[in-house]
């Protein structure tokens, strides 16, 4: 019996290269998260749609629709309305939750998280927490 190896040892050799992709994996899985919540700037979001993402940039303009159905807030990013090329959308709804955007939000940068989706061609996050919005530094 002295000349039998166990079914499950591994050779020298593989104990390395074993610890080698675990080193490996353990540097590289953060690299792969950090791409995967990568953050995009207002232009680049139209070739985002239906993902989702992080959005950053200055609101440009910001609208509280208060006649509309549904009472939509509207926070464009780095340009201004008809020009908007980025909304955050507010619903009447969440927008307690919000306290006073056009206040909070105007001429700030931020950075908002959500699934993109487009109206009239326009990108858009619609947000219903606080937490979706950042004020950056």
């Amino acid at each position: 019996m002295e000349g039998r190896r166990a079914i499950f040892a591994l050779p020298d050799t593989m104990r390395t290269y074993r610890t080698a992709l675990l080193l490996i994996l353990c540097f590289a899985l953060p690299c792969i998260t950090q791409a995967q919540t990568a953050h995009l700037s207002a232009p680049e979001a139209k070739n985002h749609v239906g993902e989702t993402a992080t959005v950053c940039g200055r609101v440009a303009s910001i609208h509280f629709a208060e006649k509309a159905k549904g009472l939509p807030t509207f926070m464009n990013l780095d340009m201004p309305y008809p020009q908007q090329i980025f909304t955050i959308l507010i619903w009447g709804t969440d927008r307690p939750k919000f306290g006073n955007p056009e206040r909070t939000y105007r001429n700030k940068n931020v950075c908002v998280s959500g699934k993109i989706t487009s109206h009239r061609g326009i990108p858009e996050i619609i947000i219903n927490t606080p937490g979706q919005i950042q004020i950056q530094k």
